[in-house]
């Protein structure tokens, strides 16, 4: 008896980690309502409805029928097409359009910040044409400038060029009266003197 108790046991333990590992997730088809039963026919009295899109687990099926375990860890048995290996659409749809919404945010964010980099480098070309055209315009004074320097600096060589001949020309002039001076003093010194020497002759 003892043996016969102890296979039982070990069959059942068996059999109930050979279910447990059989369990897959389903969930429940679209439709509002789905009634469940107390055993896999349609003889089986009702016990109870899940909604569409309740998650459950499958434990077995036997026909039309398989055997469910609900969250609240009740068990029954509910028509085999009523199960789905995906979520319903009724449970899909809110991701979905969560999933739409949060694209359609980043898209509007991306074309935000485009835009700002776009007005951005916009603003940094105008400003860049701004400084060049201001460079080119700098450029052009300093050019007129040294023109009209150079100009200057040659209407200067030429003044002094006249002065340096100016001067030369008064220096020649200076030294020719200064000869001349010293050759006519050189010319009537030696009649004056003899004349005086006569006088004094004369006088004695």
């Amino acid at each position: 008896m003892q043996k016969l108790r102890l296979i039982s046991l070990i069959l059942l333990s068996l059999s109930a980690a050979t279910a447990a590992h059989a369990e897959e997730k389903r969930f429940v088809s679209d439709e509002l309502t789905t009634w469940i039963r107390s055993g896999p026919g349609d003889n089986y009295r009702l016990v109870g409805t899940v909604n569409a899109g309740d998650e459950v687990a499958l434990l077995q099926t036997n026909g039309k029928y398989a055997q469910i375990r609900e969250a609240d860890g009740r068990t029954a048995w509910i028509p085999v097409d009523q199960l789905k290996s995906e979520p319903s659409l009724r449970t899909r749809v809110p991701d979905l359009e969560n999933q739409v919404k949060t694209l359609t945010d980043k898209l509007n964010n991306i074309d935000t910040t485009w835009n700002q980099r776009t007005a951005d480098m916009q603003q940094k070309v105008a400003k860049s044409d701004g400084i060049i055209n201001g460079l080119k315009d700098e450029n052009q004074q300093l050019k007129n400038q040294l023109v009209v320097a150079q100009k200057k600096v040659n209407a200067a060589n030429i003044q002094l060029d006249d002065k340096q001949r100016t001067i030369i020309m008064q220096w020649f002039m200076y030294g020719g009266g200064v000869a001349g001076v010293g050759l006519l003093l050189g010319l009537l010194l030696p009649h004056m003197i003899p004349s005086r020497k006569r006088k004094d002759r004369w006088m004695n």
